[in-house]
């Protein structure tokens, strides 16, 4: 079963990841070093304006990447010079930690961090590994520092991302300050890695992994199995452009609003979670054509899946519903209650059109969310039939749609 964390996290259904750092400056996907402290002033940086277009995407929080791969610190910290505090922004006394929390506590929206265990500026490699045990020893008590500060200064935090997990536990910390988020990979984790940056789940992708096939922490979809003894749900993410920060090339491969439907339908509609990146640039600002994009984005979940024809929820391996009158559909929605586990584990959606009962999808996992499309069909009763379960089935929502409906 999952925690009410677990439930929380994937009733947020899309977040929006933040990737800001000196690379930005450097037209480069990692920090190479290069950039002067002194050449960091992101002038036009809103965080108000990050956090309204992650509300027009519909995102149900913001994870902030504080402290990418090379080092460099988005927070007032003392545990390192490569940070914000010997930048001209805001004079010195800038904070982008804070002044994103604020933001999203003002626009009550979810707010995670990102910090991430391997650190260019101090020698540490992928998972926070040191190349010497006394370095190993120095770097753990750095990076504990740094997170106490993140999750003790700034509110409650929704997720905490380990990117590339870790190789040395810091449990008693995520225990004290963040109880109630989500953890992306490493030895405390309860949410994991999809295994591609696509914005796609494989299907079916199970929530359960079984405990011990592999190091916990590193676990991908490919892990999941209907017979886990452990809740542990995808999280996909993905970029609105082709590369994870900004640069003076990628304008062109900013993602058509379909691009993002498709991603959509094959992560929250496979059960998974979508956490979608946006690239402020130098000034701070995401660009304009992105928030846009982000809100079409938005408006376009909200136009097909809004509002439904017919709905219902309960218990049961048969559950029929319908329109009022024969209608048109070319979807069906399905949610398990995770809250009692996902029980479902093969099933078929018929519809009762001029010439009888139809065929209309069939599939295994349900789980959180199952969006199933089909060819446009006229029906006047839905039925969907449960072949499988582990236990009785408990739908939160059966709902039927036409998309194509303006």
């Amino acid at each position: 079963l999952p925690t009410p964390q677990q439930v929380a996290w994937a009733d947020a259904e899309v977040g929006m990841f933040v990737h800001f750092a000196p690379n930005t400056w450097q037209d480069a996907e990692y920090d190479q070093l290069s950039t002067p402290l002194e050449a960091l002033d992101p002038k036009a940086l809103d965080t108000d304006q990050w956090v309204r277009g992650a509300q027009a995407m519909g995102a149900g929080y913001i994870v902030f990447v504080a402290k990418h791969v090379g080092g460099f610190c988005w927070w007032q910290t003392d545990t390192t010079e490569y940070s914000v505090k010997n930048t001209p922004w805001r004079g010195g006394k800038g904070d982008l930690m804070r002044e994103l929390a604020e933001s999203c506590r003002k626009a009550n929206m979810k707010l995670g961090v990102y910090l991430s265990p391997a650190d260019t500026k101090h020698g540490i490699e992928v998972g926070g590994r040191a190349a010497t045990p006394e370095k190993q020893k120095e770097y753990e008590q750095l990076f504990r520092r740094q997170l106490v500060e993140l999750l003790s200064n700034y509110g409650s935090m929704f997720e905490v991302w380990f990117d590339g997990s870790l190789v040395f536990d810091v449990g008693d910390i995520l225990a004290q300050h963040a109880p109630d988020a989500v953890v992306f990979q490493g030895p405390q984790a309860s949410i994991r890695w999809v295994g591609n940056e696509d914005g796609v789940a494989p299907y079916p992708a199970w929530n359960a992994v079984k405990f011990g096939a592999r190091p916990w922490g590193v676990y991908t979809a490919e892990d999941g199995t209907p017979d886990g003894d452990r809740w542990l749900p995808n999280e996909c993410d993905a970029r609105i452009r082709n590369t994870w920060f900004w640069n003076t090339r990628n304008a062109p491969s900013l993602k058509s609003v379909e691009q993002l439907m498709d991603m959509y339908e094959r992560s929250v509609g496979h059960g998974a979670v979508l956490l979608l990146n946006h690239t402020p640039d130098p000034t701070g600002a995401i660009p304009e054509a992105d928030v846009q994009r982000a809100a079409e984005f938005g408006a376009e979940i909200r136009r097909r899946y809004g509002t439904s024809i017919a709905d219902i929820a309960g218990p049961g391996r048969k559950l029929q519903l319908g329109p009022s009158a024969p209608r048109t559909i070319d979807c069906v929605i399905t949610m398990e209650d995770i809250a009692q586990g996902e029980r479902v584990r093969s099933y078929s959606i018929e519809g009762l059109t001029a010439e009888g009962w139809k065929e209309l999808a069939r599939g295994t996992a349900i789980g959180h969310k199952k969006i199933d499309r089909f060819a446009p069909v006229e029906v006047a009763q839905v039925r969907v039939l449960v072949h499988e379960a582990a236990a009785e089935p408990i739908f939160r929502r059966i709902a039927l749609h036409d998309t194509r409906r303006k």
